[in-house]
């Protein structure tokens, strides 16, 4: 009897200590994600080879549109001779951007630091010959920006990684061990460089489909990069085991579920700077996924693509002052702010406060004299215009005594307190906000 006793004293003892160990994880995760959550708006930069001739970056070589040796000269034009990384951070904390995400390797090997690990990179394989990530990253913390790290898992350049192009691959990992190995110091050595050199605030992976979790081994890589800095955030592309999701391009209909989500998007339709892709989105449409993309709770990491000489298209520079200025204008209701209400209830996105005592309403386009809110409970304290400070008025329609419906409000906007992009009204609440979903009402007794 006394040692079944003791056997359940140390089960529930172990119980609990394995609830604390999970609950600090929790408790963890939510306070090192804080800053991501409220930032809203980071920059993403492809910047490398591919940045030269402007064809598709590493996939060019990959898919065959052109062989790895051509692919390979455009080193010869990698020349940064324009790049003035201080003048791109001032430009991207204009933007209104909290945080910057730079490709330090992508597919194709091309490494833009000073790593000890191959002769593939910026210093002694271009005419740059110079490490452009490190006075970079230096300018963003300069800039009180964060600083986020895209690193490719695969290098189809590397004579030692299994795959080269779609239709050949080098041999498989279980095949050749030792050659896997000789691969995965390799790439990890790299990691451990810029973990040692830069301290990223994010860790952006990217190409992890060739290799499951135990080839790459994930679990070791994690543990090196929490061991140097146990608050570094990482994506969701190191096989699922990140910390937050990476949806691409593709703007989610439905909310997502994970609790923290980063929609990147490109400007035009590449990622890397092509000369023959002109088809940028404008700001208004820009913004306008924008407001979609916090209004559901995520965060937008909107591509630049840089040209070999370091210089930045001048379409991309205008839709960054662009966004600066409606971004600037209106950080009330971004930054800090939480996922709004559902859409039936406004047809636009919205935000929260964090007390969930302001709804923040961005109107797009000319509401033509008013714009709708259905089902709000709440006493509404007081309106206004965001940026421009004018008090706006509003009406209750189908509210009646018998009924615990709260009605429509009806907010009066007049056309001259629109903004060029994107309106964004404040909608003070007498409390927490409280919403209505029920299907309607009928009378019963009057």
């Amino acid at each position: 009897m006394k040692k079944l006793f003791t056997s359940i004293l140390l089960l529930t003892i172990t119980v609990n200590l394995a609830q604390e160990q999970v609950q600090d994880t929790v408790y963890h995760n939510e306070e090192k994600m804080q800053w991501f959550k409220d930032a809203k708006l980071g920059i993403f930069i492809h910047w490398g080879l591919y940045s030269v001739n402007g064809i598709d970056e590493s996939w060019s070589f990959y898919n065959g549109y052109i062989s790895h040796e051509d692919y390979v000269k455009q080193t010869k034009g990698f020349t940064a001779k324009k790049y003035d990384p201080q003048a791109w951070a001032d430009l991207i904390k204009r933007s209104g951007a909290k945080y910057s995400v730079i490709t330090s390797k992508h597919h194709d090997g091309f490494a833009l630091w000073n790593t000890k690990y191959g002769d593939f990179n910026a210093i002694q394989s271009s005419t740059a010959k110079k490490d452009v990530i490190t006075p970079f990253v230096s300018a963003l913390r300069k800039n009180n920006l964060k600083v986020g790290i895209y690193f490719s898992l695969p290098d189809w350049s590397y004579k030692d990684y299994t795959h080269f192009t779609r239709d050949s691959i080098r041999y498989k990992a279980e095949e050749q061990p030792e050659r896997w190995n000789k691969f995965l110091t390799y790439y990890q050595g790299q990691l451990k460089e810029l973990s040692d050199n830069y301290n990223p605030d994010l860790y952006w992976f990217d190409g992890d489909w060739e290799h499951n979790s135990e080839e790459w081994q994930v679990p070791k890589v994690r543990q090196m990069l929490f061991y140097r800095n146990p608050n570094t955030i990482l994506n969701s592309r190191l096989r699922e085991q990140g910390d937050y999701a990476t949806p691409e391009q593709g703007m989610p209909i439905t909310r997502p579920k994970n609790k923290f989500w980063e929609l990147c998007l490109t400007m035009n339709d590449s990622w890397g700077f092509q000369k023959n892709d002109h088809n940028y989105k404008t700001t208004d449409q820009i913004i306008g996924i924008f407001a979609d993309v916090i209004g559901n709770g995520g965060n937008l990491l909107l591509d630049i693509g840089p040209k070999g000489d370091g210089s930045i298209p001048e379409e991309q520079v205008e839709i960054l002052e662009g966004l600066g200025r409606w971004t600037n204008k209106h950080k009330e209701a971004i930054y800090g702010t939480r996922s709004g209400i559902p859409k039936e209830h406004f047809y636009g996105p919205t935000t929260l406060s964090k007390d969930q005592n302001i709804l923040y309403l961005f109107v797009k386009g000319n509401p033509n004299g008013e714009v709708v809110i259905r089902g709000l409970k709440n006493k509404i304290n007081r309106i206004w215009v965001v940026g421009e400070g004018t008090k706006l008025s509003h009406q209750v329609i189908g509210k009646v005594f018998w009924s615990h419906y709260p009605g429509i409000n009806y907010i009066k906007v007049p056309e001259h307190v629109l903004d060029e992009n994107m309106t964004v009204l404040a909608v003070l609440l007498d409390g927490k906000v409280d919403l209505y979903r029920e299907d309607g009402a009928v009378i019963e007794s009057n």
